[in-house]
């Protein structure tokens, strides 16, 4: 892009010289714009479309590219070139908040989009996550409801805390997420300073067919910190773009924030009896029967140099694997990986995979074929398979590397329950055996303050009992804080609160 720089002049889309960025063609100096300006035309009907469609979650974010470098031998368990050991791997990182629109501030409460993509030698592999290792649902017909309820009301367009409390009480599988989405990660200091988890479980195929379940610990090498309330709530009115600014910056100043990527493996046979549903969105694995095995260090060195052509027109979706990782029976996760790419050809166009940020860095043979902003092509060659032309084509037929047996009727149902598959167990795990007494203390000021800024009944009943159901104790300090009215009323965002320090470890 340097070459910007270097011209005289400017030219029109064509590469023709441009007659003039300042004045307009007019008869005389007083007289109005004639309609063969077609420089002048072309710049006001390019400037009404220059805006593309935001994202519908995660619209507000920013990244920066880097490489990922694989340090340990996991060959044991997957094939996939990126993670063989001695790998470097070039990649783009997108953070982001989830409910908040384009121009919402970056340190409102909120779930923070952890997306990775990495330009393979086997084609680009997307790993889509956020900074917790769970989420709010376990079925992906609910995503869409969710999100709504996370956004603004029909009438008034205002973000409301009864619509937020209304959809996780209906539905207490929330209660993990919306744990750690009060706790202390809601408020990240920086986007240096947070975890990202693929969340997903995903497979592992390694050289030999056998077959893993897998999920990504990306732990942060500058540790671990939140905002209070009222420094996020400060930040926000200071500068909206707090976060966005801070990663920007510091890779300015060469401080290059990295993460340690570690996993949890689990033989495949053991998923079938596994105490939890391994594929429940909702739920952690023990680390005590799957511990983290470090894989290597994602390091981001280097800003973009155009926010929109390499962050706003960046795509991701979970959909995109490479040989040696595959999906999982996980309903979230098969959900997205057609959503992620579908919502991207709605929002950007149906050849966005063309564009440079999210092209691969190896031959591409797809049929795949026209469509609007084409520019890559196959030139002459067949365009349908098989075809007597001499252009390849897939063929591959029997079991697949990376599937796994299902069985049974089709059904509409929830995951089928196990011995520990409750809704509750885990969130309670968390306040009490995770968070000490300082956290717990900001967790219940946080909850209360949200009660209290304007959920009605029946849903505050509601939202009472499920915080009994997480801890007893807890949900019966929550309703004599809301009953007493003494909490302070939440900040935008998804609820508030929260103390910056060294945040202890769940995931």
């Amino acid at each position: 892009m340097s070459d910007f720089k270097a011209a005289i002049g400017s030219t029109t889309s064509t590469g023709a010289p441009a007659s003039s960025d300042r004045n307009s063609l007019t008869i005389g100096p007083d007289g109005p714009i004639v309609l063969h300006d077609v420089h002048f035309l072309e710049q006001m009907a390019h400037f009404n479309r220059e805006k593309v469609p935001e994202r519908q979650p995660h619209a507000k974010g920013s990244g920066a590219f880097g490489v990922f470098d694989t340090t340990e031998d996991v060959s044991a368990y997957t094939r996939a070139a990126l993670f063989q050991k001695g790998a470097s791997t070039e990649m783009l990182a997108r953070f982001s908040t989830v409910a908040g629109e384009a121009g919402s501030p970056d340190t409102w409460r909120d779930v923070r989009g952890f997306s990775l993509k990495f330009y393979t030698s086997d084609g680009n592999y997307d790993l889509v996550g956020n900074n917790t290792p769970v989420f709010f649902i376990r079925d992906t017909i609910k995503f869409p409801h969710f999100i709504r309820s996370q956004k603004r009301l029909p009438d008034s367009g205002l973000r409301d805390n009864h619509m937020q409390w209304d959809f996780w009480t209906l539905n207490p599988e929330s209660a993990h997420q919306v744990t750690y989405l009060m706790g202390d990660r809601g408020l990240p200091r920086t986007w240096r300073n947070m975890n990202g988890y693929g969340s997903h479980t995903y497979m592992w195929i390694n050289a030999q067919g056998d077959r893993f379940w897998v999920k990504y610990h990306f732990h942060s090498n500058q540790g671990l910190e939140s905002f209070t309330n009222a420094e996020a709530a400060a930040m926000a009115g200071a500068d909206a773009d707090f976060h966005r600014r801070d990663l920007f910056e510091a890779i300015v100043r060469g401080e290059h924030p990295s993460w340690t990527l570690s996993v949890q493996i689990m033989p495949y046979a053991e998923a079938r009896t596994y105490r939890i549903n391994p594929f429940d969105l909702t739920k952690t694995w023990s680390h005590d029967d799957y511990p983290l095995i470090r894989v290597g260090t994602m390091t981001l060195n280097r800003n973009p140099e155009n926010f929109f052509a390499q962050i706003e027109q960046a795509a991701f979706s979970p959909g995109n694997t490479v040989p040696g990782i595959g999906l999982s029976p996980d309903k979230m996760l098969l959900g997205r990986a057609f959503a992620y790419n579908d919502a991207q050809r709605s929002r950007i166009g149906v050849n966005f995979h063309q564009l440079p940020v999210n092209q691969a860095r190896v031959p591409v043979n797809s049929y795949m074929f026209d469509g609007h902003m084409a520019y890559h092509h196959s030139g002459n060659a067949p365009v349908y398979a098989p075809n007597s032309g001499g252009r390849s084509w897939a063929d591959e037929t029997g079991p697949v590397a990376d599937g796994w047996e299902a069985d049974g009727e089709m059904v509409r149902s929830a995951y089928t329950l196990r011995p520990d598959d409750d809704d509750f167990t885990q969130a309670g795990v968390l306040v009490r055996q995770v968070f000490d007494d300082a956290q717990r203390g900001r967790l219940i000021e946080t909850v209360a303050g949200s009660l209290l800024g304007g959920v009605r009944s029946p849903v505050l009943e509601r939202a009472i009992d499920y915080w009994k159901s997480i801890d007893a104790d807890v949900g019966r300090t929550i309703e004599e804080r809301v009953r007493a009215g003494n909490a302070p009323a939440p900040a935008q965002g998804m609820g508030e609160g929260s103390e910056r320090h060294p945040e202890l470890e769940a995931s």
